[in-house]
Parts: C-alpha cells; structure tokens; sequence
C-alpha cells in the first residue's frame, strides 16, 4: 500500500477492455489475478490521510478564525467570493483523497492481472481503461514489499520494473508464493528467449572459478 504515482508511467488506453480478449493466438494464461478487495479499498482509505486530515484541520481552523471574528461580514461580497475560492483551490489535497475514496470500488473493478507465457498484463482505471504490456525482455526486477497493515490482512504489494516502464500489483494474496513463481516465469521465459536450448552446451564450465557454492570455497579464487 506504498505511494506510487501511475502517471509517471505510460500506459496504452482503451475503453471496455477484456485484457483475455487481447490474448495472441495460442498465448497461454499462468496466472491470473485482482487485489485483495479489501485490502485495495483500505489502502485508497489510508493513502494520503495523514496530509488530507493535517490540511483539512489547518484550513478548518484558518476559517473557523474569520467566521468567529466575522471577518466575512465586514468584507465585500469580491473578496468573500475569492477567499471562497482560494480555500477550494488550497482544499485540492482533500479533495483528491475523497475522490480516491469515492472510486477505490470503481477502481478495484477495473483492475485486473495477467501473466502469460509471452508478457505481464495489467488493466486498471475508473471511467477510461489502461491496459498495459510488460514484455519479459524487458522487465528488470520483480520485488516484494508487504507492510504492517498488508501483514495484517496477508497480501503484499509486487513491484515489477524494467527498461521503459513499471508496475505495481496491488494487495496480492498469498504474495510470497506470487512473487516467486512470477520470479521463476520470468527467469525461465527469458532465458529460453536470451539463450534457446539448441544453443546451450552440454556442459558449461561457467566462468572459470573454483567456486562451487560451498562455504570452504567461497575464496578460493581470490588473489593471493
């Protein structure tokens, strides 16, 4: 349930989407998955409370301040109008909470995962649908982070990072065992596309080290 912006990362759009309508011929599912619903609906709830209720509180005793001392009722109508204003505009944090509140069931509908035998498929949105494609290739780092709150409802959140874009799946269950496999899909896919099997010797020597994973040998190959 970490901050994460979803517009620093580009996404392709499209309305009404089935993302397992957008499956290539002979593409296979291995995984399929949403949030946890309500873990997602909490994290909308937590997310960006400490600022809201901070700026709510602060801007709450700013006006009750001028309606106490009746400031408004020795103002021009012009300058209540754009006191009014200025409070909405200064609210925006507030609102954008709320907002996230409002839609946290819209968006939890809309969000959907897909790992294939070809790329990670991520639907989210509220009124427009985002469909985005993480092909292996490309794909750098898949990492788990599981907060207090995460631990208590038992999901975690899995971060998956690569050359030109990024991912977060949120509130998964069962994210230790999630985030495994996807690592193993991952890793198998890729090195199947990176280095084929007609391609791989029948023993490889590696790098020339004596190291061999036991602890005994763990410097063996240092300079003397």
């Amino acid at each position: 349930m970490a901050n994460f912006n979803e517009k620093n990362f580009k996404t392709d759009s499209a309305q009404g989407v089935d993302i397992k309508q957008s499956l290539a011929e002979g593409e296979q599912v291995l995984w399929s998955g949403k949030p946890n619903r309500k873990a997602y609906i909490l994290g909308r709830v937590l997310r960006m409370m400490p600022i809201a209720l901070v700026w709510l509180l602060f801007d709450g005793a700013f006006i009750g301040l001028m309606i106490g001392f009746d400031v408004f009722g020795e103002l021009p109508p012009v300058f209540i109008v754009v006191i009014v204003v200025f409070f909405i505009v200064h609210l925006i944090p507030v609102w954008i909470w709320i907002s996230n509140i409002v839609t946290a069931g819209i968006q939890h509908k809309n969000t959907e995962y897909l790992v294939t035998d070809k790329r990670i498929i991520v639907k989210t949105g509220v009124i427009g649908v985002n469909v985005t494609n993480l092909y292996y290739v490309d794909i750098s780092n898949v990492n788990l982070k599981v907060g207090i709150t995460d631990r208590m409802l038992r999901v975690g959140d899995i971060y998956i990072s690569g050359r030109f874009k990024a991912q977060v799946l949120w509130d998964i269950e069962n994210p230790y065992e999630v985030t495994a496999k996807l690592q193993k899909i991952i890793n198998d896919i890729k090195t199947d596309m990176l280095y084929p099997n007609e391609l791989r010797p029948d023993v490889n020597r590696g790098y020339g080290t004596r190291y061999n994973g036991g602890s005994e040998d763990f410097f063996s190959n240092r300079e003397e």
